[in-house]
């Protein structure tokens, strides 16, 4: 089963924008631009490595999950794409 984990510490800066995030990744040197739920899920993500099942959960605790599993995956993916998330 994959665990999905955030950058390390400091590796990325977070600055609100209305309804964006705009996140600077360090490591890459590249700007992103993200909405809800993509910070969210660094933030679920931040303090350890989780599973799929595990971040739903705990997201799940704070946030209406709109899409369940199917729509975090599509969301992981597009963040593992980005390189803000890696696999293991």
């Amino acid at each position: 089963m994959a665990l999905y984990r955030a950058p390390p510490a400091g590796a990325l800066i977070a600055v609100p924008l209305d309804e964006f995030t705009a996140l600077f990744h360090r490591p890459s040197g590249i700007t992103h631009l993200l909405t809800a739920p993509a910070p969210e899920i660094l933030a679920a993500l931040a303090p350890a490595p989780m599973t799929r099942a595990a971040l739903l959960a705990r997201l799940a605790d704070d946030y209406d999950v709109e899409g369940g599993a199917e729509a975090l995956a599509v969301r992981l993916d597009e963040l593992v794409a980005a390189g803000l998330v890696a696999t293991r």
